[in-house]
């Protein structure tokens, strides 16, 4: 039995001794329990002596500072168990949803089981680009999984089980944005002649005429279209339960309600649409059967599925040699569409209902290059004419 031997650290932060297991030790004081009076010590042990000096002068460097937070032996996945069934508030099923899978499928297996108080940017790190590398997760996604790894150590971090989030210093894999394929007039003219008598033709209309998403489009409700005032009320969307079968109405991406002023031509065509369906509803009688009072539904008032909608815009843009166009490239063409028309960023963003001025001038940053540059042509030219 190896003999043990006791120093003390230079500073006094502690007393350190070798223990019979051959690891060292290192004790040092919390000061006392208001209650009995006793000395609160605790430990920390390394391989060697240096080490365990090196982690003492850190802890009475953090006592003196008024930092320290004891370790404790909490792990990871039981704080993310605990964060998302009482710390991530009031937010949709969705979101709720998609919080619980990163953990569970993400987070947990691959670094669960580390102590909440030991949890490194490396670690993250490698996580990170293990995620991204081995399972093949984008960069979009890693960041999702960040966002929720991240709030999650705040909320640790407000409550005393960390001292710093490790999380702040980690480097994300860069994002590439998605290349926008709007429509341009020439191709926007064949689209509108192709859809002609289409099933969905005038879902199409509506969406590249005011920028609608594919969720609100299909969720719009007719207590939400003001013939009166050529206004439409975007305040939900309709679409399946992320991972169910169920179509449900939800609040929107943002949970930002807007008001739209829409153009005459598409105030005319929700007209349509609504002398369409009192036909439908005649034809059909007892099985028609509205009961979201949706504005488009198939002929007895059922909800459209949002795949079904986006296969016949995919047959139709294809037909057309437009393979690369999206549904959600509409509204990107009414975006540009709007701001060629001379519409101001904040009208523009306000009728796409982005969160910001600024994404919206980002997102669509192509555009308002092109119209600065015909300005400055426009203005050389007046120049010259004036000064001829």
């Amino acid at each position: 039995m190896s003999k043990k031997k006791s120093s003390r650290n230079a500073n006094g932060s502690g007393t350190i001794r070798k223990r019979s297991d051959g690891r060292w030790e290192g004790r040092y004081s919390l000061g006392f329990d208001p209650k009995t009076g006793k000395q609160l010590q605790k430990s920390v042990y390394g391989a060697t002596q240096k080490e365990v000096r090196q982690k003492l002068t850190q802890i009475e460097s953090e006592l003196d500072l008024g930092v320290y937070i004891e370790p404790n032996s909490m792990t990871l996945a039981e704080w993310l168990n605990t964060w998302l069934k009482d710390y991530i508030g009031n937010v949709k099923p969705a979101t709720v949803k998609s919080y619980t899978d990163h953990v569970q499928l993400n987070i947990i297996p691959n670094i669960g089981r580390i102590p909440l108080c030991k949890l490194s940017t490396a670690t993250v790190q490698a996580m990170y680009n293990k995620l991204q590398r081995e399972k093949g997760l984008s960069p979009k996604t890693i960041k999702n999984v960040h966002g929720v790894l991240h709030r999650a150590m705040t909320q640790a971090q407000k409550m005393g089980y960390i001292r710093d989030n490790p999380l702040n210093a980690v480097t994300l894999p860069r994002i590439e944005r998605t290349q926008i394929t709007p429509l341009d007039d020439d191709d926007l003219i064949r689209f509108l002649q192709a859809i002609k008598g289409n099933p969905y033709e005038n879902v199409f209309f509506v969406t590249v005429f005011t920028g609608l998403r594919q969720g609100e489009v299909l969720g719009l409700t007719w207590d939400c279209v003001n013939f009166e005032q050529n206004t439409l009320y975007i305040c939900k969307q309709h679409g399946k339960v992320k991972g169910g079968q169920d179509y449900v109405f939800s609040s929107l991406k943002n949970d930002k309600p807007r008001l739209i002023m829409a153009a005459s031509g598409v105030m005319n065509v929700l007209k349509k649409q609504k002398a369409l369906q009192e036909h439908w509803a005649d034809i059909a009688g007892s099985s028609w059967n509205n009961e979201k009072n949706l504005v488009f539904t198939t002929e007895i008032g059922r909800y459209l599925s949002n795949q079904t909608v986006y296969l016949a815009f995919k047959k139709i843009v294809k037909s057309l040699g437009l393979d690369a166009v999206r549904f959600h490239d509409l509204r990107h063409t009414f975006a540009v569409n709007s701001l060629k028309a001379g519409d101001d960023i904040k009208t523009v963003q306000e009728n796409l209902g982005h969160h910001t001025a600024a994404f919206t001038l980002d997102t669509y940053a192509h555009v308002t290059s092109r119209m600065k540059q015909d300005s400055a042509d426009r203005m050389e030219k007046y120049l010259q004419k004036v000064t001829a």
